[in-house]
């Protein structure tokens, strides 16, 4: 395995997840350029070290390695072949790697126009959390060629604490994301379902999350997210519009070869109804103020 010092490595995105993955990176001795679209953020993680690029091409053309952690489909595809992307600018035999939640037939779609252009690509989505991300200790779900994972030999390994690889084509990475994101998104619903049920009964929210994280109803999403509710603090690290994609992304897939989703289709409705009730930018958990005759925990002060 080749080490990661030294290397020239892009990462465009630096949000909750990116801005983690980009100081792994650093961490681990990689010659680090980033890009975000917001103005000052790129500058601001490079005062810690690393190199601030104007635009998405002049990243790509400073590295050997592209690591894209956007939003969704529409945003990868506006870094890789908008204006000033980085399609363009990348070096024939560099490697794009793709880290969104997205359709997996599109996944095998950008491997193909990528390969067109003499570059690289890896399927890549993650998960972890951002906590788990500024400690290098995410989870990446990848499939792509065998010259895809050796051109980042030790790049992946200095973000992730996982590195699965699920195949030698794009696709399987994305697609085993989409099913992580139903068994997250319903985890995210039923705990939400479970703590308004408590409050409306009278039970102390504190009491109930004290019990439940120590019994065999609890789930990582239950002991993470509810921590959220009973702090009334919905700053998004994950926000409720990320789950109305995603759950939708999974049931366009199920859809396609009819396989049915009740519990998948619930939740993706109670992210729905939260968005329209105007909490889509909200954390994830604030899909509990769905709920009537709840009174929810506010934050101090």
């Amino acid at each position: 395995m080749q080490a990661a010092a030294g290397r020239k490595v892009g990462l465009i995105g630096l949000g909750a997840m990116g801005a983690g993955m980009a100081a792994s990176l650093r961490r681990a001795g990689c010659d680090v350029h980033v890009h975000d679209v917001r103005p000052g953020v790129a500058e601001a993680f490079a005062c810690e070290g690393g190199t601030p690029c104007a635009t998405a091409a002049e990243l790509a053309a400073a590295c050997e390695v592209v690591v894209s952690v956007v939003v969704n489909l529409q945003q990868t595809e506006d870094v890789l072949f908008g204006a000033g992307g980085v399609a363009a600018a990348m070096r024939p035999g560099s490697l794009f790697v793709m880290c969104s939640t997205v359709d997996p037939h599109a996944s095998v779609a950008l491997e193909g126009r990528l390969e067109a252009l003499g570059l690289l690509y890896l399927d890549a989505p993650i998960s972890g959390g951002a906590a788990r991300a500024a400690a290098g200790q995410i989870t990446m779900m990848t499939a792509g060629r065998p010259a895809a994972y050796a051109k980042c030999d030790g790049v992946l390994e200095a973000m992730a604490a996982k590195v699965y690889r699920l195949g030698e084509r794009a696709g399987a990475g994305s697609k085993v994301k989409i099913i992580n994101q139903l068994l997250a998104g319903v985890h995210i619903a039923a705990a939400a379902e479970a703590m308004a049920l408590g409050l409306r009964e009278g039970v102390q929210a504190a009491a109930l999350y004290e019990v439940i994280t120590h019994s065999a109803g609890n789930s990582w999403m239950f002991e993470n997210r509810m921590a959220h509710v009973l702090a009334g603090d919905y700053t998004p690290l994950s926000a409720v519009d990320i789950f109305v994609k995603d759950l939708g992304l999974v049931l366009d897939t199920a859809r396609a070869t009819k396989f049915p989703l009740p519990l998948a289709s619930t939740a993706h409705q109670m992210f729905m109804q939260a968005s329209s009730a105007g909490h889509g930018r909200e954390d994830d958990s604030a899909v509990i103020k769905i709920f009537p005759g709840i009174e929810l925990p506010k934050a101090p002060g």
